[in-house]
């Protein structure tokens, strides 16, 4: 099944997974903390509001940076654009822009990539075309398939799991934002 059948399939806390585990993988671009999103992820997990930890996570993360390059941008509003109310007609358009963002991202990033956004490719990834993904990019489609199909095979029981490819993404951009930023520095770049 296609990222676009799997989102327009999702329950409520599959949609809000989705979208969280997108902003989750592109947490590094933010400067936040490796748990800032835990106390939403234990929301899907209790059922609790997740509005007052929304709160708190963008106090946290605070005040846009002019400065910041596309990829923080785009990071940030899906942060930003999170709804507090957790409904599937809430949380749905929240989780289809974010999976949209995070590939941009994950684009812009891609070192194989040309760095454009190239919006017709992710379109044709997320419906199902994979082949002229560039890695990076066709490695995050995988991972949101895979938190989605998670979700809706297992329910509650499958957050834990869609946390761990969330931690996995989370890393993995990291460490490509961390040789960014290396080369950035090194003289003559």
């Amino acid at each position: 099944m296609s990222l676009v059948e799997l989102i327009a399939q999702a329950d409520e806390r599959g949609l809000a997974a989705g979208g969280l585990a997108c902003l989750d993988r592109c947490l590094p671009l933010l400067g936040g903390d490796d748990e800032l999103l835990r106390p939403l992820w234990a929301s899907l997990a209790d059922g609790s509001d997740w509005a007052g930890e929304l709160e708190k996570v963008r106090a946290a993360v605070g005040t846009a940076d002019p400065a910041a390059d596309e990829a923080a941008r785009l990071a940030r509003a899906m942060l930003e654009s999170a709804p507090a109310e957790r409904t599937a007609d809430a949380v749905r358009p929240w989780a289809d822009a974010c999976s949209v963002a995070s590939l941009r991202v994950h684009r812009l990033l891609d070192p194989a990539a040309d760095g454009g956004p190239a919006a017709d490719g992710l379109d044709a990834g997320r419906a199902g075309d994979t082949a002229d993904l560039p890695p990076l990019v066709a490695a995050e489609l995988r991972r949101q398939v895979s938190v989605l199909e998670l979700l809706a095979g297992h329910g509650v029981q499958g957050l834990r799991g869609a946390l761990e490819v969330s931690v996995e993404g989370r890393r993995v951009l990291r460490a490509v934002v961390s040789r960014r930023a290396r080369s950035a520095a090194e003289p003559g770049a």
